[in-house]
Formats: structure tokens, C-alpha cells, sequence
């Protein structure tokens, strides 16, 4: 009788598993963007970031806005200055662009990510640096006042970014 007690919850349990990873999966609607110019890609909830914007005419990127304010863009340039991470976060940080103030950074071998505030807004931004001599970025930035509610968000999208 024991026996099967343990089979039945052990059973119950990889039931609930899997029944709340399918209810998370149908409630996120991952949209994965590919950009044509330098391949480029992230992944977001399109269910939230849900009005895309035209590309620019040189196709470098794309942006998409949310009903509430946020913004998400994911695009390239090409690294005409050969900048560094470490030079980008010392850039950065050096702006004097009013309201803007960098509160976090890390950089890598190739990478870098940023946090701070632009204004009343959040920002969180992912570069990766290519051989290609091409840099991909993913930029989100949203009200202070929906932190709670995109700073569950920003670590996944921001680690989507793909380079070719």
C-alpha cells in the first residue's frame, strides 16, 4: 500500500509540473526577431512588446513598443571606432546627457550590459561585441513606475541576444 502512495504523488507531483510549465508556456508568447542587415536575433513576449515599429531604412534593427510605455529594441551597428566593453562602459558612464546615469555594469571578453535610469525611465542594455566587427545590441527601457512588473523580463530577453 505504501508503494503505491509514493508512485500516486510522485505521479501528482510531475502532473502539477508539467501542468504549470504548459500554463506559463501558453501565457508567454515568445516571438523571436531576426534581423536580415546582421543576423542579429532576441526573443520577447510579443503579447507585451506588441506594436512594432518600421524598420529604419538601413535595416539595422528593429523597435517595438508596449501599450504601457516600455520599449524594446533590438538592433546592430558596425564597430567603425573598434570600440571595447570596457571602453563602451567608460563612454557610458561618462555621458553628461541629462537624466541619464548608468547604476550597473559587467563587462567580458565580448559582452557588455548596462543598467541605469534615462530620465523618469529604467534601462537595461546588452551589447555583444562580434569578430565580425559588427556590435548587437537588445535595449529595454521602461517607467520607473513598471519596474515590478518588467525587471522579471529584462534578464531573459536581454540573454536571448544572438549574434550569427
Amino acid at each position: 500500500m505504501q508503494r503505491f502512495q509514493r508512485i500516486g504523488w510522485s505521479s501528482l507531483a510531475a502532473i502539477l509540473a508539467i501542468s504549470t510549465m504548459m500554463t506559463a508556456a501558453a501565457s508567454a508568447k515568445p516571438f523571436t526577431y531576426v534581423n536580415a542587415r546582421f543576423g542579429q536575433s532576441c526573443t520577447f513576449p510579443d503579447e507585451i512588446f506588441n506594436n512594432p515599429m518600421p524598420e529604419p531604412e538601413n535595416g539595422d534593427g528593429q523597435q517595438w513598443l508596449s501599450a504601457d510605455g516600455a520599449s524594446l529594441t533590438c538592433s546592430g551597428i558596425n564597430n567603425i571606432d573598434y570600440d571595447t566593453p570596457q571602453g563602451f562602459v567608460d563612454g557610458e558612464k561618462a555621458s553628461a546627457e541629462p537624466g541619464y546615469k548608468v547604476t550597473y555594469s559587467k563587462t567580458g571578453k565580448n559582452w557588455v550590459v548596462l543598467s541605469g535610469t534615462k530620465a523618469s525611465n529604467i534601462f537595461y542594455e546588452r551589447r555583444l561585441f562580434g569578430k565580425d566587427d559588427v556590435i548587437r545590441t537588445v535595449w529595454i527601457e521602461y517607467p520607473a513606475a513598471l519596474k515590478a512588473k518588467y525587471d522579471p523580463l529584462v534578464g531573459a530577453i536581454t540573454k536571448s541576444l544572438r549574434a550569427p
